[in-house]
């Protein structure tokens, strides 16, 4: 490699500005003049100087990746656990909410979190805290509305793509299903549903938001076979929090 003081990225020729961006080295390309400046100033041995070159590069790939993980779950609103107000739910017991964030045993044991309440207690906002915590920490999450879900799994059986739709879904490390229960479900949906959860049960985390009680569920299921088998999964490895005494955080406008 040739240098010149002239040149930009402290001499860098571009022939070999052109092999970094061939290798996607983009925080060593960006950083040529500082890391240059340090070798010079022979603060580093050539070891330690090529680590810290490559830590630098691992970990703004690593954070890159973390971004497009989040930009690619079509997560409506970024709420994160830190900024849940939990003081305006002295109902909710923050100390085990925190438990089971602190923990992260619904990633490491593939269980699933169930939320149930009333409309605006924060219900959303707690189930995306969770899938941000799994996507920050190098899971692939996606968040869904269980019309949107419905919609999706119904179309694919006109169009023939049942089985691709239920690879991707299944391929989700967390998977949010939000509002449960807020549309009556047909028979061929209610299969396809029960065929997903069974399918992601004890394999992936599934983190699901109801404003019905579990007894509840059957008036939009409409199955009572397989809202009982649902149900019992759903039961069997899950962190369940009933919300049902909690107060809307949700700003009222005034009369």
């Amino acid at each position: 490699m040739t240098t010149d003081p002239s040149k930009p990225n402290g001499g860098m020729d571009e022939e070999f500005a052109i092999m970094l961006k061939y290798l996607r080295l983009g925080k060593l390309l960006s950083h040529w003049d500082k890391y240059l400046a340090t070798a010079r100033q022979g603060r580093y041995s050539a070891e330690r100087l090529l680590k810290y070159v490559l830590e630098e590069e691992y970990r703004a790939k690593c954070e890159n990746a973390r971004l497009l993980r989040r930009q690619r779950a079509n997560i409506p609103e970024m709420l994160e656990m830190e900024t849940f107000p939990f003081s305006r739910q002295p109902k909710l017991d923050r100390k085990k909410i925190l438990s089971y964030y602190d923990s992260f045993d619904y990633m490491t044991k593939q269980r699933n979190m169930v939320w149930l309440g009333p409309t605006g207690c924060g219900k959303t906002g707690l189930a995306t805290a969770f899938l941000l915590q799994a996507i920050d920490r190098g899971h692939r999450g996606y968040f869904v509305t269980f019309p949107e879900l419905l919609q999706e799994l119904f179309q694919s059986l006109a169009d023939r793509s049942e089985g691709k739709v239920l690879k991707r879904y299944l391929s989700y490390d967390c998977l949010v299903i939000d509002e449960v229960g807020y549309v009556e479900v047909e028979p061929a949906q209610v299969g396809q549903f029960f065929t997903l959860m069974h399918k992601r049960h004890k394999k992936k985390t599934t983190i699901i938001t109801s404003n019905l009680g579990f007894a509840e569920w059957g008036t939009f299921l409409h199955n009572g076979q397989l809202t009982a088998a649902l149900l019992d999964r759903l039961t069997e490895n899950s962190h369940v929090t009933n919300m049902k005494n909690c107060k809307s955080l949700r700003d009222k406008l005034d009369p």
